[in-house]
């Protein structure tokens, strides 16, 4: 009896442990962190601020204070989201080398308690905006210098953030590389382009802002977007591979 249900307790670990369940589970978080960025940092966060125009950024925050709430809260969960990618990846890679897992998982957790703080930031221009006591002790035109303030903060803390969005594709990519079979090679070296990609991208962002901005689309977007989707449809789709009984086994017992 105790043989028995030992060797169901053993089995059913199997089955949600095992390589592609995981990979699949990874890349079901995965999309839920680009719902979520996507919608907070794609379209909410872009359609309030305005830089340098603080009159139209409260009068955005304002009119729109409902989807801010959204806003904040999609933030939030993207952060947890993310979190949980890095530590099912890290289950699923730590066997190829558990230092490099260990710097990618890091990375995620400061990029999301970066995004997390950048959300209060946000959800306080709300309240800026919306509480006539700010406009009452500031006037109408300080109560808008505040608001602006608080959406700098948080726009330029999203680029803050995005050295680590890039540096944890670096360790992931060479996860990805040195998986032996589990991960193509190519999409290792792809997400560590996108890394590289976002890093070029901020750097040029702030040190040559205006040169930033005219190679944003071809540097920060377009390579980092090829690199990430990529990632997520492998892990949807194929999960990973495995060649071998005895790497299934082996991949299972570092889990």
């Amino acid at each position: 009896m105790i043989q028995t249900k030992t060797h169901t307790y053993e089995k059913e670990t199997k089955i949600t442990t095992s390589p592609k369940r995981l990979a699949r589970i990874a890349g079901v978080l995965y999309l839920l962190v680009g719902i979520f960025g996507g919608f907070a940092e794609g379209f909410v966060d872009p359609k309030m601020y305005v830089a340098g125009n603080a009159a139209a950024t409260a009068g955005n925050v304002i009119a729109n204070s409902e989807l801010v709430r959204m806003s904040v809260v999609s933030h939030m969960l993207d952060s947890a989201f993310f979190v949980f990618v890095a530590l099912t990846l890290y289950v699923l890679l730590k066997h190829v080398h558990k230092s490099v897992a260990r710097a990618m998982v890091v990375l995620v957790a400061l990029a999301s308690g970066i995004i997390c703080l950048n959300a209060v930031f946000q959800f306080e221009g709300l309240r800026v905006a919306t509480d006539s006591t700010y406009t009452t002790a500031f006037g109408v035109a300080g109560a808008n210098a505040l608001v602006l303030l608080l959406l700098d903060i948080q726009h330029y803390g999203t680029l803050a953030a995005q050295v680590f969005f890039g540096l944890w594709l670096v360790p992931m990519g060479d996860l990805a590389f040195k998986s032996e079979g589990m991960f193509p090679k190519w999409l290792g070296v792809l997400v560590i382009v996108g890394g590289v990609c976002y890093l070029v991208d901020l750097l040029t962002l702030f040190l040559v802002p205006d040169f930033g901005k005219t190679i944003h689309t071809f540097v920060g977007v377009i390579p980092t977007a090829i690199a990430e989707v990529s990632l997520l449809v492998y892990l949807l789709v194929v999960g990973v591979k495995i060649p071998n009984q005895k790497r299934d086994e082996r991949i299972l017992a570092a889990a």
